[in-house]
Parts: structure tokens; sequence; C-alpha cells
């Protein structure tokens, strides 16, 4: 047993706004089992409005795909040894990487090496791509916490002590979401169409697909002339260069967007994109984390995925799965239209998005076959063996404590 009477010292380092969410949840659960105890590291604006002390911006580790990181390699470096000389300095009893893999592993292997107990929250897809990558996570973490459920039987083979803890929001949010409760909270006419647009949290994605999604949005207006478009801006640099992208459009298409500025402190602190894709009919989004989020609330979607070129072709040969987006991935089966590199186009994103808004009252057709599909998926993750993630992470700190007795 952990003396509760003692005080933890908890490294977390968070790379982006949904790993921000995981962590500020896990800190509020691990203070409840053990309200001693202050956390450091790198997070966002939930994270630390749960108490952690970020001494590092969470946008400078929001990066993706390789070559686009190679430039930022000497601060990476940087920062890296900077939160490994702090987190000496403060002796802290933990480590837990949310999320970030490529540089949270780094981290968690030097401290591995100093006898400090370290824990990756969020597996990478070292199932679908790289799977020799395996060995270096045996290597860097003594837990690993997995939020999809098949995650757990991959590293069990592997000989690497995972634990199945499911998303939170599968548990917090419920089934068959009502989008009219979605819209009443932003202060849109319920019976307005809505499309969210989500094109990432991260510059490079927003680069990438951003252009796309809002040509798509044009296209859409003129098919369907009464739809309300909406875009969250994850943070004020995002929302910079998102406001750049819609003044490219003409003043028509200006006019059906609203674009939902970010949520910087308190509570709904890093929920924008939850709440425009609550209140969307249908969604159209960056490939990634926000398509969980979206399957978890239900909602129709089409996944469009662009990394600079050189980065897709080092990578497509090491892909194991024939999806890249998390609904079909869990599905086994294409339930969500997934657009990625040379098929993200403004004609296929029109061409997949018009039959979700085919039927207006939503109620029939691909729009209710893919929300179905969805709220089963839903269903299962809610229905599954989850573990306390607090708990298994605490577990750490007892089986070090009973070495040292």
């Amino acid at each position: 047993m952990i003396d509760t009477a003692r005080v933890l010292t908890i490294g977390m380092v968070a790379g982006e706004l949904s790993g921000d969410t995981l962590g500020a949840d896990l800190i509020r659960e691990i203070k409840k089992i053990h309200p001693n105890v202050k956390f450091i590291g790198i997070g966002g604006p939930q994270m630390q409005a749960e108490g952690l002390t970020s001494l590092y911006p969470l946008e400078r580790l929001s990066l993706f795909g390789l070559f686009e990181v190679l430039g930022r390699l000497p601060e990476l470096f940087k920062i890296r040894d900077g939160l490994i000389e702090t987190f000496e300095k403060e002796k802290i009893d933990l480590f837990i990487g949310v999320d970030a893999p490529d540089f949270n592993l780094r981290v968690s292997k030097q401290l591995k090496e100093k006898n400090i107990k370290t824990v990756q929250y969020v597996s990478p897809s070292v199932w679908a791509w790289r799977q020799g990558r395996v060995v270096g996570i045996r290597a860097a973490v003594d837990m690993v916490l997995c939020i999809l459920p098949f995650e757990v039987d991959f590293y069990t083979k592997h000989d690497v002590n995972a634990v199945f803890v499911g998303h939170p929001l599968a548990r917090t949010l419920p089934l068959n979401h009502q989008v009219a409760d979605g819209k009443r909270v932003l202060g849109i006419d319920v019976n307005k169409t809505t499309v969210g647009i989500l094109p990432g949290s991260r510059s490079s994605e927003v680069a990438q697909v951003g252009g796309i999604l809002l040509e798509s949005a044009a296209r859409l207006l003129k098919k369907f002339p009464h739809l309300h478009f909406m875009i969250p801006a994850a943070n004020g640099a995002r929302l910079a260069q998102i406001k750049d992208l819609v003044a490219e459009q003409t003043t028509e298409v200006q006019k059906a967007i609203q674009i939902l500025e970010p949520e910087e402190k308190g509570a709904l602190a890093g929920s924008t994109g939850r709440r425009v894709m609550a209140a969307s009919d249908v969604v159209m989004l960056a490939s990634g984390t926000a398509a969980l989020e979206a399957l978890l609330l239900g909602r129709p979607m089409v996944v469009v995925g662009r990394v600079h070129w050189l980065t897709y072709l080092f990578v497509r040969w090491m892909i194991k799965i024939p999806y890249l987006s998390l609904p079909n991935i869990l599905a086994g089966h294409m339930v969500s239209p997934e657009l990625i590199q040379s098929r993200a186009t403004v004609d296929n994103v029109v061409t997949e998005m018009t039959p979700l808004l085919a039927d207006q009252t939503f109620s029939t057709g691909a729009w209710k076959t893919q929300h179905d599909e969805l709220c089963s998926i839903h269903t299962r993750l809610q229905s599954e063996n989850v573990s306390s993630a607090a708990a298994a992470v605490l577990s750490l700190l007892e089986e070090k404590n009973d070495a040292v007795v």
C-alpha cells in the first residue's frame, strides 16, 4: 500500500490537446486515490487547471509526420534534456507520457534507466505499422495504458505489461448523444443543418487538409445552400491560421462559416472541437484522435488525411492494417469514408459527404447506416472490461515500495 500521507511527485507530458484531455482526467482520478500529489511536466490548459506545473508550452510538442519534425529536432532535444534534468532534481516518483510516443518514449527510456517507474498512456499504433518498435517500448516503460481493447493482446504476446483502461469519454458521453442538445449549447437553430469542419490541432495538419476541407465546404454549399459550417480553433495560433484560410473563400462561403474560438481556461478548455462535433449533423475532419470523439458522439464523418509526401513514402510500406481511422479499425471494416493522401481531394470529399447530407431529416440512408454502426462500436467500448487508469498507475508505486521493504 502507498502511504497516502506522503507527497508524491509525478512527471507528465502531453503532446497535443487530445492528450491534454486524457491527462487532465487521469490527474483527477489519481488525486481521488492519493490527494497528496503534485504534477510537473508539459500539459495544456486542462492539465494545468488540475494542478500540473507546465515547464514548456504544449504547442512546442504538437508536431505531425516524420519529416515535418526534422527542422525542430534541436528544440525537441533541448526540451527533452530540460525535462529530464528537472525530473531528477524534483525526484519524481513516476513518469507518465500521454500519447506523443516519439517524444515520450525517449524520455521514459532515460528515466527508467535511473530506476524511475514509467508509463505510456495511449499506445503507439505499433500494431498497425513498425511492429518492431515493441522492443523499444518494452525497454522504455513499465506499463502501457491502452485505450483500445485489442491492444492488450498484442502487448501480452510481446511480454509488455499492458492494461486496458479505455477512453474516459467512452464512459462519460451518452449513447445516441442528441445533436439538438449540442446545438442549443452553442445557440444554433436546431433545425439548421450543421457541418463540423475539424482540420486538426497542429499547424502542419491545418496546412495539409484545411484548404481541402474549406474548398469542399464551398462546393457543398452550392448543392445544399442552407448549410451552416462550424470550425473549432484549438488555440490562438490555429485561430489565426484558420481565419487566414477562411479569408480566401468567397463572401458567401465566409457567411456560412462560424469559427469557434478556443476556450483557454476552466472546465471547457480543450473541448472546443468536441462541442462543435456535438452540435454537428455531419463532420469532416483530419485523420487522428478527433475521429474517436466523433465516433463516441455518434456523428457520421468523412476522414481526410495528408502528410508530407516523404513521410507517406516512408511509412506506407510498413502499414499492416487496411484502415487508418479508428472507427474503421475498431469495426474491422469501412464504416466512415477515409480519404488518405492522393485520395484526399475536394472531389472525393464532396462525393462522400453528399449521401450523408442527402436526407436532411438524418433518419435514413447513408447517415443512419453510419450512425448506427458508430453507436454499436461505442456500446462495445462501454461494455469491455475496463480497468482504472489511476489505480493501474499507482500500483507501480506499490510494487516499488514492496521492493524496498
